[in-house]
């Protein structure tokens, strides 16, 4: 007679499993650290390079590399890694491609905690941080020692679009590497990775998974595609030393959001147009800022680019000298509908107050005196969210 496993060993080594063959609209979630080998065999007979190489969590399971495959097709790319969040894909980019005594390009309106890390290297490893201005390519002037540009389009408070066709252009020239904040476009405003007629094509796009993908304001997430082998398995090195990795019901909670968020960008999109229109009458604003608006800087590298006529949700306004930095605290305190908060791309519009003094270090001529307010439209009716702001403004009547 053989001898029975006890109860507590059965629990663990489960001698039965529901069988696998059923479909489902959502990919089965895979949480794992340990990932059992079948064999030996199958332990020594693969590589860190295959394609899907189940070896650890941090590695990669069925629903991260799922999620990892749709967002490079959404962004034109064959390959991607996920980080915990948009910084973090951010710091995988710089931590991999720069070393002491190299040059990096920074656009004058780039994500402020990116050029807060690079100042970082440059104080501690000898990393050269130079500045540019987006919409001006001529400011770009990379030496032998220029590794890395980074360019974001658009901008995410001053939202200028760059001039994106010659930045790529003067970079593959000199054969910098450009690494694109796609966050904004989201792989659906235009493909990064063939964008003109000349099928010209950024190397890196990072993306805030966050934003746009997520589409609840509540998961933090962040990607890095590539097309070239080489420099996704030199990302890829770099992302398994470091330990980066993502949870797998994180990771599923995007995936589940990805089929509709195409139709959440064309309707915030549309929103933004609409109280676009309707900020651009309003005496308290001296500019009011986005890329499809023909005053706005940038708009024709948007139309360039952009052809389909997409663009985020994003609008910032910056109101009249007149208006001090306690009458715009009062008009955001004011807002009902528009929550105080930064990100976008969720369901709820926000609203976030910015000094450009302090964010700027080149003169940015384009750019009228006085405090920006950006607001970040979410899925509420447009017109709900016109009446919230014009209310906030009779509070500084």
């Amino acid at each position: 007679m053989t001898k029975q496993n006890s109860l507590q060993t059965t629990l663990i080594h489960a001698p039965r499993q529901a069988p696998q063959y059923i479909e489902t609209i959502q990919p089965p979630l895979f949480r794992a650290s340990t990932i059992i080998f079948k064999t030996t065999a199958h332990l020594f007979d693969r590589h860190w390079t295959d394609p899907y190489d189940y070896s650890y969590g941090t590695h990669g399971t069925p629903t991260t590399f799922t999620l990892g495959d749709n967002i490079a097709r959404i962004e034109g790319g064959n390959y991607c890694l996920l980080a915990p969040s948009g910084l973090s894909a951010i710091n995988l980019v710089n931590s991999t491609f720069l070393s002491s005594g190299d040059e990096v390009w920074v656009a004058d309106n780039i994500y402020g905690p990116n050029l807060e890390h690079l100042k970082n290297l440059q104080d501690r490893y000898g990393i050269h941080v130079k500045i540019y201005n987006p919409i001006d390519a001529n400011s770009f002037q990379p030496t032998e020692k220029t590794k890395l540009i980074w360019i974001e389009a658009a901008g995410s408070v001053t939202l200028e679009f760059p001039d994106l066709k010659n930045l790529v252009k003067k970079a593959q020239q000199a054969n910098v590497l450009t690494a694109l904040d796609n966050t904004w476009g989201a792989g659906l405003a235009f493909n990064a990775f063939d964008f003109s007629d000349e099928h010209l094509s950024v190397d890196i796009t990072i993306h805030a998974l966050t934003k746009y993908p997520s589409g609840g304001g509540d998961i933090l997430m962040g990607s890095v595609v590539t097309r070239d082998p080489q420099l996704h398995h030199k990302l890829y090195r770099m992302h398994a030393t470091q330990g980066i990795c993502v949870s797998g019901d994180d990771t599923a909670q995007i995936q589940r959001s990805l089929a509709h968020m195409p139709l959440r960008y064309e309707q915030q999109s549309n929103s933004a147009i609409a109280v676009l229109d309707w900020l651009k009458q309003k005496a308290q604003f001296c500019q009011v800022l986005h890329p499809s608006d023909a005053n706005s800087a940038g708009h024709l590298f948007w139309q360039q680019v952009c052809e389909t006529g997409k663009s985020a949700g994003l609008v910032s306004v910056i109101f009249k000298p007149e208006y001090d930095f306690a009458a715009i605290r009062k008009f955001c305190d004011s807002l009902n509908l528009f929550k105080l908060g930064f990100s976008w791309g969720g369901p709820v519009s926000l609203v976030m107050l910015y000094d450009l003094k302090q964010m700027r270090e080149l003169e940015n001529t384009h750019l009228q005196q006085g405090l920006l307010v950006r607001f970040c439209i979410g899925l509420e009716d447009p017109n709900d969210l016109i009446q919230d702001i014009q209310n906030a403004l009779k509070q500084l009547e």
